[in-house]
């Protein structure tokens, strides 16, 4: 395959002016493709949607326009990432605002030593390949995303934004991992995710003018169907909970989070449970789904926990691991003086992030009740040591920025542009967690 290195030439339209040039992001999960469309220098996409529900019945192509003047339902039938982008794509094709894409933007869970966002090209295609057996559960759909476009559109201009890239500052005692250096060597090290989540809370801190975001000791909190923390000093990650794949740390919806090692050898033999069927367990059936053994979601056990104790003892779980993993990296950083918030969980869950914080005032920590019960964008009490905030993450955005600044394009610029639910308590709504 041969990619372009720089923006293609593009149709009248931009170049006359009448329609600005714009970064389409592409954020591909495990059922779902996520898409938004930023003109240039604007922080709110002129439209955002998302085929979800991927290999599933009842897959649907959601769309909608930022002035609310058009919105886009259909049935998809598509069995694959590779089929629902191709049909993504004939869509976003027949819509007028497809001449003035200018670059595309996708999120790229593992870039093992990449720090930086990077264009795609051929080697790195092939680079990207080599190293699927270090994330087989993400490479292989983002490269078959890249691939659709790039055969449909070969001078579109596409960019890898990775989710390990924020992590590459942390030391390397917080890389290391205490096996035999033969494996450290292959790569077998502590990468960190949700990057692009923490790189976009980074600098919406700083548009804020916390002095902490460049100079001073940050924890962030990315809480949702994923979950991790990471730990910043004068702006740059030191560490972070998930570690050489996501499921590692904090308990999560179906992943385990960390686990002793002697679980699988233990369950090898008494349930003569295959490697693969070990990944699966960790990946798909555990963390919340697990204990709780009913659902994933903590908006479910919320609702039950008074008449369920599986259902309290997942909560109770969760908001458990994440003390302690405040508390470690409290200690690891020096001291604290902001606490973010983030993630579906971590922005409209007010008990939770309560439970979470209970304790913490030998920290710093004390949370303003009334505030937090509206999901205020500072939570902490007026005068406290630690400011806690409420921050809602935006990666699409922190994509188009990216984009922009590895092409020389007007980045979306500005603060948080997506509007926050209005919710007062953790199991109103069905938005979150995400």
């Amino acid at each position: 395959m041969r990619f372009s290195s720089r923006p293609g030439p593009r149709p009248d339209p931009v170049k006359t002016g009448s329609i600005p040039p714009a970064i389409l992001t592409i954020n591909g999960g495990s059922s779902s493709i996520r898409f938004a469309l930023f003109a240039a220098g604007l922080a709110r996409p002129a439209w955002t949607g998302r085929i979800d529900r991927i290999g599933l019945r009842g897959t649907n192509l959601v769309a909608a326009e930022a002035t609310g003047r058009a919105t886009v339902a259909r049935r998809v039938a598509a069995s694959n990432h590779r089929t629902a982008a191709g049909f993504l794509l004939t869509w976003l094709e027949q819509q007028p605002f497809f001449s003035s894409i200018q670059a595309i933007g996708h999120r790229v869970v593992h870039g093992m030593h990449h720090s930086a966002p990077q264009r795609i090209t051929p080697a790195l295609v092939a680079e990207l390949r080599r190293i699927t057996p270090y994330d087989p559960e993400h490479l292989p759909r983002e490269l078959e995303l890249i691939d659709v476009f790039h055969r449909r559109h070969p001078t579109l201009v596409q960019v890898a934004c990775f989710d390990t890239a924020f992590h590459r500052s942390m030391p390397r005692v917080a890389r290391l991992l205490p096996i035999p250096r033969r494996f450290a060597r292959q790569g077998v090290e502590r990468y960190g995710f949700h990057g692009l989540s923490y790189a976009y809370l980074l600098e919406e801190l700083k548009r804020l003018g916390d002095p902490a975001a460049r100079k001073g000791r940050v924890i962030l909190a990315h809480l949702g169907n994923g979950a991790s923390l990471a730990a910043v000093r004068n702006g740059k990650s030191i560490d972070t909970s998930m570690g050489f794949t996501p499921a590692a740390g904090l308990v999560m919806s179906t992943r385990s989070g960390d686990l002793d090692p002697g679980i699988l050898s233990f369950l090898s033999r008494r349930e003569r449970m295959t490697p693969a069927q070990f990944d699966h367990m960790v990946n798909h059936e555990s963390g919340l789904l697990g204990i709780s053994g009913t659902s994933p979601d903590l908006r479910d056990l919320d609702a039950r926990a008074a008449t369920d104790a599986r259902a309290a003892d997942a909560i109770a779980l969760f908001c458990y691991q994440a003390k302690k993993w405040i508390g470690a990296y409290a200690a690891a950083l020096g001291g604290l003086d902001t606490l973010v918030f983030a993630g579906g969980i971590g922005e409209n869950a007010p008990r939770i992030r309560a439970r979470i914080c209970a304790g913490l005032g030998f920290l710093g920590v004390a949370l303003d009740g009334r505030a937090n019960a509206r999901s205020a964008a500072v939570i902490s009490r007026p005068g406290a040591p630690v400011q806690v905030r409420v921050i809602r993450t935006n990666e699409e955005l922190m994509i188009a920025r990216s984009v922009g600044r590895v092409l020389g394009l007007p980045p979306p610029s500005g603060g948080a542009s997506r509007k926050r639910p209005h919710r007062q308590t953790a199991d109103q709504g069905r938005e979150w967690p995400k």
